[in-house]
């Protein structure tokens, strides 16, 4: 891709931001999470909706007084109070191998250190862990530690092909660092949420309600559809 292909896709991608900001209003940021708490959260969030993450992960916290006792715990009571979150087999066992980990590399259960990091280092030692790929990694980076990062869940890699401000044969993982390199770093955490948003309201995947999208003058997908 040219220079001016990239500076092309950057103005498209500021237009889409500033549209949907008008369409649905500023996002709401909350105080950030400790980055082992969301750290967690996300492992929970895996493969299953926002209600029964937080009723996961509620469980987990009242369940067990701090996250040793989580990392020490009977790999069953771990399992059965995230079970809500689904894939409980898998989350339980994961969760308490990272907890494990950071213990052992660091000598306490924090990630606070990782704001001393670089990006490229942060997102290379969360990386490392098993199950936590790009998009945990990133969310952990951008939410908690204000680190420049573009994460790309099942919305954002959706609307963002429809829409055309990605190439459609990237994959989800190698769209994190492109989106980055076309969204203003200042507007990556309320860009990134606006697109779920968008995502989820009105571009689903099965059936997208075109017609209530505000952004279909500029979108690839609806002028294909409406001129094959």
């Amino acid at each position: 891709m040219d220079e001016y292909q990239l500076e092309s896709l950057k103005e498209k991608a500021q237009l889409i931001y500033d549209r949907l900001l008008d369409y649905f209003g500023m996002p709401e940021i909350g105080e950030p999470d400790s980055p082992l708490e969301t750290l967690i959260c996300t492992i929970l969030s895996q493969n299953t909706n926002d209600r029964n993450r937080d009723i996961a992960y509620e469980a987990l916290i009242k369940r067990f007084p701090d996250w040793a006792a989580v990392r020490d715990a009977n790999p069953e009571d771990v399992m059965d109070a995230i079970r809500p979150a689904g894939l409980a087999n898998q989350k339980g066992p994961r969760i308490q191998q990272v907890l494990r980990q950071i213990a052992e590399e660091r000598g306490n259960l924090s990630l606070d250190f990782l704001s001393e990091f670089s990006v490229e280092e942060a997102m290379s030692w969360l990386t490392s862990f098993k199950g936590v790929g790009p998009k945990t990694a990133s969310i952990v980076l951008l939410f908690c530690l204000g680190m420049p990062v573009f994460p790309v869940d099942t919305h954002v890699y959706r609307v963002t092909g429809r829409l055309g401000i990605r190439p459609l044969n990237l994959t989800a993982d190698q769209s994190h660092p492109f989106l980055a390199s076309i969204f203003n770093p200042e507007i990556y955490m309320p860009g990134h949420l606006i697109l779920i948003r968008l995502g989820r309201e009105i571009c689903h995947a099965r059936k997208p309600n075109c017609e209530n999208c505000p952004l279909i003058d500029i979108c690839n997908y609806y002028q294909n559809i409406n001129n094959s």
